[in-house]
């Protein structure tokens, strides 16, 4: 009698670890504009080969916010748009304790994963509503709320405000 009750909790154990590993993680939609940002590495939710590829049309789609403040860069008050940094990566199931960022020219830092607060960073596109080009510093830009709080306002978080962003590695 134990034998077979031993049997049936091994098989119903076998079945649902079956299920549970036939579980896929989500595909994304695949981009129909021009690329803007590649997030590779620890990822769960991809749309090609272990990478979720983005257009602005999809980064959009992802939940926009705003953050109005001031930079070491910039004159002035700006208004920048884009998605929030916690919301990007929670979309693409990140998973580490790095996010190594990387611009159209290789320039490259390291941002850790616990800068990704839903009052924190944004992947912005946009600079008082008109998308940023290369020149100015787009078509991605890291844009902590520096006006917010004097945490925001150090060498080591204007580090990580990389511009002309395309690339992010979870590690």
């Amino acid at each position: 009698m134990i034998h077979s009750s031993f049997r049936l909790l091994t098989a119903a154990a076998l079945t649902a670890l079956a299920m549970a590993s036939s579980v896929k993680a989500e595909e994304l939609p695949a981009p129909e504009g021009t690329v803007l940002l590649t997030i590779s590495g620890d990822i769960e939710n991809t749309n090609g080969d272990g990478i979720a590829e983005f257009d602005i049309d999809m980064l959009r789609a992802i939940g926009e916010t705003e953050i109005t403040t001031e930079t070491i860069w910039t004159p002035g008050t700006k208004v920048f748009k884009g998605v929030p940094l916690s919301t990007l990566l929670e979309y693409v199931g990140a998973d580490g304790e790095n996010i190594d960022a990387t611009a159209i020219n290789d320039y490259s830092i390291t941002i850790p994963m616990s800068d990704a607060v839903p009052t924190g960073p944004i992947i912005a596109y946009e600079m008082d509503g008109e998308l940023m080009s290369r020149r100015d510093k787009g078509p991605l830009w890291v844009i902590y709320p520096f006006s917010s709080s004097s945490e925001y306002r150090t060498e080591v978080i204007y580090s990580r405000s990389i511009w002309q962003l395309d690339r992010l590695a979870i590690k």
